[in-house]
């Protein structure tokens, strides 16, 4: 079983930033890559960015150059740092994780964090 835990969402005025964490646990032999995705009611989940265990990030267009995703030295902990928030940001954020166990490959979902910007 593999678990992935998040945290650092949170409320913030247009322009300030906020960084969120998301720890991966359980029986993992490598994450081949992990990163964020964000949700709003009504709408699809759509990808943030992520990070590949060989380091190379991807980001979509509207948070490029705002937003940073990096690995921690444990390497089953990934960061997102959001700068210049602006309030289309508002979401619900989930950390995701492409997980090789010994059997299978597998993507796992944290439980989502909110972040909220007000204008």
């Amino acid at each position: 079983q593999v678990q992935l835990v998040e945290s650092g969402g949170g409320s913030v005025q247009a322009g300030g930033s906020l960084r969120l964490s998301c720890a991966a646990s359980g029986v993992i032999l490598t994450i081949n890559r992990m990163g964020w995705y964000r949700q709003v009611p009504g709408k699809q989940r759509e990808l943030v960015g992520f990070v590949t265990s060989g380091g190379t990030t991807n980001y979509s267009g509207s948070v490029k150059g705002r937003f940073t995703i990096s690995r921690g030295n444990a390497k089953n902990t990934v960061y997102l740092q959001m700068n210049s928030l602006k309030p289309e940001d508002t979401a619900v954020y989930y950390c995701h994780a492409e997980v090789v166990t010994a059997t299978f490959i597998s993507d796992y979902w944290g439980q989502g964090t909110q972040v909220a910007v007000s204008s």
